[in-house]
């Protein structure tokens, strides 16, 4: 199992300094990945800071060397599948083959709506779907041609490749157990799930697992991504919980940062504490 970092970047990590800061502090302190959100608010009742997220990851990138790094997740119906198909591959590049790209249709329509963009739920599964088509395909380093319902390309040629082969890893976001997320996960390389009650049980992810693997028509590695938090001051039953869940197939446990533990410094301090258990549980 490796351990990593969800992170604000509203609010007061709605600027670049902070991320970095507690990107090279986490780095140092042994943690395996620095992953930040990507919203991209402008809601007028709630005025708060956001920084871009690819801005963000460049800066990131350029201050850290092991840390594997990316979007948990990356909207990509509100993108240009062809615009974030370079913003990913220059970034692989700058961070030296360390880009994990998390995906999903969004889960606040009013980002879309505000803009004029598609609200509809199901509207935007169909445009991820196509959107990573045209993503794979322009990563390829060959002339690419799509046509689909959303997106048009004409033999499009995209350079440099990836650093990362055959792709830089893609995972998908969802909320088990609505089914369709988690179709489009099996066809990828990794999962971000969520619940309708928060945390993922034990149980939900066994469902969760099982249904996946059921999709599955490749038996390359499949990362499970899954959220929580343990008792850092309980070693004894964060050892038991983690041990729990790597063995119900979780690759990935994530902790969260944000506004919720407080200011800048708590962020630092929880960060500098180190993973939650050693990396062999």
């Amino acid at each position: 199992m490796q351990f990593g970092l969800i992170v604000q970047m509203t609010g007061i990590l709605g600027y670049a300094q902070p991320l970095v800061r507690l990107a090279r502090d986490a780095e140092a302190a042994g943690w395996d990945g620095f992953f930040i959100w990507d919203v991209f608010g402008g809601d007028a009742q709630v005025p708060t800071p956001v920084i871009n997220p690819w801005i963000a990851l460049a800066a990131i990138a350029t201050a850290t060397e092991r840390i594997r790094i990316g979007p948990m997740v990356t909207p990509l119906p509100r993108r240009r599948p062809w615009k974030l198909a370079r913003e990913a591959a220059s970034l692989d590049h700058l961070s030296g083959g360390r880009l994990i790209l998390g995906v999903g249709i969004g889960d606040s329509p009013s980002e879309f709506s505000r803009f004029g963009e598609e609200a509809d739920a199901r509207v935007r599964g169909r445009m991820l779907d196509e959107g990573l088509e045209v993503l794979t395909g322009l990563w390829s380093g060959e002339p690419f041609s799509f046509r689909g319902e959303h997106y048009q390309v004409e033999r499009a040629l995209l350079l440099p490749r990836p650093i990362q082969q055959p792709r830089i890893p893609i995972w998908v976001g969802g909320t088990w157990p609505r089914k369709p997320s988690f179709r489009r996960a099996a066809r990828w390389d990794g999962v971000f799930p969520g619940s309708l009650h928060g945390n993922l049980t034990l149980e939900e992810l066994h469902d969760m697992r099982a249904f996946i693997q059921q999709h599955r028509s490749s038996d390359a590695p499949f990362d499970v991504m899954v959220g929580g938090d343990v008792p850092i001051d309980d070693p004894v039953m964060a050892r038991e919980i983690l041990t729990a869940y790597a063995a119900a197939g979780v690759t990935w446990w994530i902790e969260g940062i944000g506004e919720w533990r407080g200011d800048v410094e708590a962020m630092v301090a929880f960060i500098q504490g180190g993973p939650p258990t050693p990396h062999q549980a």
